[in-house]
């Protein structure tokens, strides 16, 4: 989100207070990106390459999260909910793995990179409108960081939070034990760069994009599902491409 929610999300600046966080941004106003991804980028790979750094960058730094309306040259859009997003890596990034489980854990980016990895190509399907074909994604099966917690026998639903302060997202326990469903890494045969979520994001692909959250930080295993950000301003919780939300795009998996 960004260029994706995600191209759909965004978040606080991590030296700010709450206080200091944006204004998040509603529906209406990303419904309004509808029109302006229409119009796209058509420019040479290095020219789409430094768009999308520039557009990305600004929008880190915008206030007003207006930034993340604009098209860019790669096919995704940046969006955000906050101001801005504090920036992760291998020194301070951590996961965390708690709620109904028998084994609550905390992984390092060095943790999630030493387990088995999964590659798999879709196309990402935007709610809002765009798509880009054949997105390469690695990372963690969420099936296997819910196997090594020792999920519960009551827990049917697992909720995701995000560091920059703002984004949630769920997924039932069926939805996230599916192969498709990656603690993901890697995004376009590259490691996950800030922009894009980075270094760590989830990534749901059979559903819209606003199911990947970006800037993942927890996965708390829970009862029931809770709607995530962008469920409690209309969109639907079961978030299926091209059978939810009112929408027709063809299936991405």
């Amino acid at each position: 989100m960004n260029p994706e929610p995600t191209e759909e999300r965004g978040a606080p600046d991590e030296r700010g207070t709450p206080d200091e966080r944006g204004t998040p941004i509603g529906r209406r106003v990303l419904l309004g990106t509808l029109g302006l991804g229409a119009l796209g980028v058509v420019a040479a790979p290095p020219l789409q390459r430094g768009l999308e750094a520039f557009l990305g960058a600004a929008a880190d730094k915008d206030p007003t999260g207006l930034t993340g309306l604009l098209p860019n040259g790669g096919g995704f859009r940046y969006y955000s909910v906050t101001a801005s997003v504090p920036h992760k890596n291998a020194t301070n990034y951590r996961l965390t793995v708690d709620g109904l489980v028998d084994r609550p854990g905390s992984y390092t980016l060095a943790d999630l990179k030493a387990l088995p990895q999964t590659r798999m190509v879709k196309d990402v399907q935007c709610v809002t409108g765009w798509r880009v074909p054949g997105t390469p994604f690695e990372g963690v099966r969420l099936s296997a960081l819910l196997d090594a917690a020792g999920v519960r026998a009551e827990a049917g639903a697992i909720r995701f939070t995000c560091f920059d302060g703002a984004y949630t997202e769920s997924l039932t326990l069926a939805q996230a034990r599916r192969a498709d469903v990656l603690v993901a890494l890697r995004m376009q045969d590259k490691d996950l760069g800030h922009d894009h979520g980075g270094p760590v994001r989830l990534y749901v692909a059979p559903m819209y994009f606003y199911k990947s959250a970006k800037w993942l930080s927890g996965i708390t295993v829970t009862e029931k599902v809770k709607p995530g950000y962008w469920e409690d301003r209309g969109y639907d919780v079961d978030a299926w491409v091209g059978r939810s939300n009112g929408r027709d795009d063809a299936p991405t998996s």
